[in-house]
């Protein structure tokens, strides 16, 4: 794909490249939403009416520019509608995650000021959220989607459209104006606010466009499939972004229910998935197709070819071009089976401290166990003492929120600090071994590194996760959520598979590593029990939390494999 922007001109901002695409092909299809077996289309000069009118009647309802608006609702056209709008209007986006109790929705409307809010689509909508919204602030509602929460509050999306009249003039914000506040932590301790510039998302595709880093410059056409909550760095400025920037089309999932058929009728040329999900393929297509029968597949000439295409078919990875994972670090194993499928998963690492990814691993000769190597212009350091990630970006976080003293501690020297443990080999490799706070103490006096025991453990069909604990008990732990494969499987089978797993990880690590017991728990690991967080990473705080007191007697009970 070619793009229009031209490298020598003044720095384009997000709202000004929606302008050209809107100006110059009114009639692509921007914005695909599902309902059912129908998709509701939306080009870009009908998405254009929609956003002018909703900056106008923002004006209308009282917001100024520079007021910090709020967008509370799952992945959906009308997210990217309400985000335009604040770009139209010189407003500040501040989106949360969906999944926020309403004391949390609480504590982050506080925290960012927001004079403003869009409420969506929601799993929920409890007098518990509505206790949450403060009577002075600006509310409104997107329409109703099918299957979710009935939102009443505030005024109503449709109605505000057809009183308002669209705004003719392309606002253009300062690209050293504020563009955005996303609140990380927004589950333990006080939430913190990265704040970001309209400079950096424009610098981001700028370069990636003149350094063809992840490849988005040869792709002959961005048809992208958003379904990670958008709030997420990773999918708002991997999925997002390089829609509107490159005049792409988007389409959303409907629900948990029709992810797989939507992302088949989709068949996107970027997908951004977390390691979960891309774990869930894998084992979907071993649950149809054994891994034995699949490699002997895989070696017959021709049939190899015809398997392949028909996998990714299935799997909606068609036309995949750039096939991305991230928000936490993906088994090698995991890798290696798409690299089988012609698929090479790029790793990305990062924060939302620098706007998304720090490392990267387009090179198809990357360590199956790394996160790649230093973005174009970046730079990527360990410290000799605690074995931390330091990093310095380009794209930079001006800070937190109202928090100097915060934004203090994490960047020290214009170094920022990632939290977590790492390696770098002499080609400029990293890789992660875990989180510096992550490590345990056990009541013998020495410190476990969970994740590297974790990504072993998980290399089996039966399990869907798998966390390692232990602190202040004897010897580890580890506590399994069992995949659908393994939840249909014999006990039996499901305990040897276990038992002989730990036994081989046991036999190559250091005494005070090995795994003692496995406890296979019944209760499925999910955001509304608080047990993962929204982009599905296992919460080790609270899982200590709600199971701490029964780690003793788990390792000292005689069976090696509990089910609880």
């Amino acid at each position: 794909m070619t793009s229009s922007y031209n490298s020598g001109a003044e720095t384009p901002t997000i709202i000004e490249r929606f302008y050209h695409w809107e100006s110059t092909t009114p009639d692509n299809v921007f914005l695909r939403q599902p309902k059912g077996s129908e998709w509701l289309e939306m080009t870009y000069a009908e998405a254009g009416q929609q956003i002018r009118k909703m900056t106008t009647a923002m004006k209308a309802i009282g917001l100024k520019a520079g007021d910090h608006v709020g967008i509370y609702s799952k992945n959906c056209y009308h997210w990217m509608l309400a985000d335009l709008a604040c770009h139209m209007g010189g407003y500040v986006s501040v989106p949360f995650y969906a999944s926020l109790p309403g004391d949390q929705l609480a504590r982050v409307i506080d925290l960012g000021d927001l004079k403003g809010l869009f409420i969506g689509k929601l799993d929920k909508w409890t007098d518990d959220h509505i206790a949450a919204i403060p009577d002075d602030l600006k509310v409104i509602n997107f329409p109703h989607y099918d299957g979710n929460a009935k939102v009443s509050l505030g005024l109503n999306w449709n109605n505000l459209l057809a009183e308002n009249e669209p705004q003719t003039e392309n606002f253009v914000p300062n690209l050293d104006d504020l563009w955005t506040i996303k609140f990380t932590s927004g589950t333990t301790g006080t939430p913190k606010g990265v704040m970001h510039v309209h400079r950096t998302p424009a610098e981001i595709m700028i370069n990636e466009l003149k350094e063809n880093w992840l490849g988005l410059g040869r792709l002959k056409a961005i048809r992208t499939f958003s379904f990670l909550p958008l709030n997420h760095v990773g999918e708002r400025v991997g999925i997002a972004l390089p829609t509107v920037w490159e005049g792409g089309s988007m389409s959303f999932a409907e629900s948990l229910e029709t992810f797989v058929s939507n992302i088949q009728q989709t068949q996107p040329t970027i997908l951004f998935a977390v390691p979960r999900i891309w774990t869930n393929f894998y084992l979907g297509i071993l649950k149809t197709l054994p891994e034995k029968r699949l490699n002997l597949l895989m070696s017959i000439p021709g049939v190899s070819s015809i398997v392949k295409k028909k996998l990714k078919r299935t799997l909606g990875l068609g036309a995949i071009e750039i096939a991305a994972t991230g928000a936490a670090i993906t088994p090698a194993f995991i890798k290696e089976f798409y690299q089988k499928l012609d698929i090479h998963l790029i790793e990305a690492y990062g924060m939302t401290e620098v706007c998304g990814s720090m490392t990267n691993s387009p090179m198809r000769d990357a360590p199956m166990d790394s996160v790649g190597k230093a973005i174009p212009g970046g730079e990527v350091r360990i410290d000799p003492e605690t074995d931390e990630v330091l990093m310095k970006s380009p794209y930079m976080m001006t800070g937190y929120y109202k928090a100097p003293e915060k934004t203090a501690e994490v960047l020290q020297d214009g170094w920022l600090q990632s939290g977590d443990r790492g390696t770098l080999d002499e080609h400029g490799f990293l890789r992660i071994i875990g989180r510096v706070k992550d490590a345990f103490k056990t009541s013998k006096g020495s410190y476990v590194t969970p994740n590297p025991l974790e990504e072993v453990l998980a290399k089996n069909d039966f399990v869907e996760q798998v966390c390692v604990v232990g602190l202040g008990i004897p010897q580890p732990i580890a506590l399994y959520n069992l995949s659908a494969v393994g939840q249909a499987a014999e006990k039996s089978e499901v305990e040897a598979s276990i038992t002989s797993a730990i036994r081989d990880l046991n036999q190559t690590r250091a005494k005070y590593e090995h795994i003692s017991t496995a406890i296979i728990q019944s209760e499925a690991w999910t955001m509304e029990n608080e047990f993962l967080t929204p982009t599905l990473k296992v919460k080790r705080f609270n899982l200590d939390n709600a199971f701490g007191d029964q780690y003793l007697n788990w390792h000292e009970d005689p069976k090696s494999v509990i089910w609880s």
